[in-house]
């Protein structure tokens, strides 16, 4: 088993730094009929997004049917997405695009493609294809190879549910963190006291400590304020494409210590959260499309929701949106 090592040029080019704070794993937006990218809208909605306070976007994570995409659509996604927040004047705002393929070579050719395209780090999911071969000791290697070589640094992305069933621990989350071109994990496994103990030793960077600059990621809004309270350095999640006003006023409650506002309003976001999340892309888009009057449906062989399906989103949204709409 290898060591984790540096090699020349990752520090080499300025890049935006990534505040604590809200991120949305933005959607990928589609023509209805066609099924080929709307990039008038991924740009419409990149912007909106950063009006509303967030501090990153997520391009081509799972809510952007990034398994959907081709890895032309990955950069031209990344590429429009960076055009809009330049153009918008949200120049610092930075680019974490999901860049995950099957093997080394190819996870590090997209890494590299992606700078060109404007994004800033690079979100990876373990290999998973050749599950039973895939133990601790392959998926550390996978990830210092191409910690090792990627001119992006790199979020490792623990969600078990995408990659038939990997969890990676805090033991082997913890040693990965000692790499200097891996910079932060985003927790969608859920898992608040994994979470607590990488933040701990990887002294994650917090709105009041900012530590060393590794960033431990909650992966679902419906635990925002418990990921602060655990040394957490943010969110990134699905929710926030849809209320991300309300998911950034918990955040910033409870980092400003008002405590029992924040548990107020997070009872508030995770009652509405549970509705997207069980509805997934398709009823995320279609919130959107009821609140923001775009949106549209996911790529086949996704389905797309049923009238009845839509209301019931939107009535099991309807309080958390109140609040959305009056900030």
């Amino acid at each position: 088993m290898s060591a984790p090592s540096a090699t020349a040029g990752h520090a080499a080019t300025p890049r935006r730094p990534l505040p604590c704070g809200i991120y949305a794993p933005t959607m990928t937006f589609f023509d209805p009929e066609t099924e080929e990218l709307d990039i008038p809208t991924i740009k419409k909605h990149a912007e909106r997004l950063a009006r509303d306070g967030l501090a990153g976007l997520v391009t081509m994570g799972s809510n952007g049917e990034a398994a959907h995409c081709t890895r032309e659509e990955k950069l031209a996604v990344t590429k429009a997405t960076r055009e809009a927040l330049d153009a918008a004047g949200f120049t610092q705002t930075p680019i974490i695009i999901g860049a995950t393929e099957g093997s080394v070579k190819g996870t590090l050719e997209l890494c590299r493609l992606a700078q060109a395209a404007g994004a800033d780090y690079a979100l990876i999911l373990p290999p998973s294809y050749f599950r039973a071969q895939m133990d601790e000791s392959a998926v550390y290697n996978y990830f210092v190879a191409v910690a090792d070589s990627s001119p992006l640094p790199l979020i490792q992305y623990n969600y078990p549910g995408a990659v038939s069933g990997i969890d990676m621990d805090s033991d082997l989350l913890i040693r990965l963190a000692e790499h200097p071109n891996i910079v932060g994990t985003k927790f969608t496994c859920g898992n608040t006291g994994k979470l607590t103990r990488v933040a701990l030793a990887a002294q994650a960077k917090t709105p009041s400590s900012e530590g060393s600059g590794y960033m431990a990621f909650g992966g679902m809004c419906d635990f925002t304020m418990q990921t602060l309270v655990s040394g957490g350095s943010g969110i990134i999640a699905g929710g926030a494409n849809v209320m991300p006003k309300v998911c950034v006023r918990v955040w910033n409650l409870a980092a400003e210590g008002k405590m029992d506002e924040a548990v107020a309003l997070q009872k508030v976001l995770s009652r509405g959260d549970w509705f997207l999340t069980k509805a997934a892309v398709a009823g995320t888009k279609q919130a959107i499309q009821t609140h923001f009057g775009y949106g549209g449906y996911p790529r086949r062989p996704l389905p797309r929701i049923d009238d009845a399906r839509v209301s019931s989103i939107a009535q099991g949204i309807a309080e958390v949106m109140a609040v959305e709409k009056s900030l």
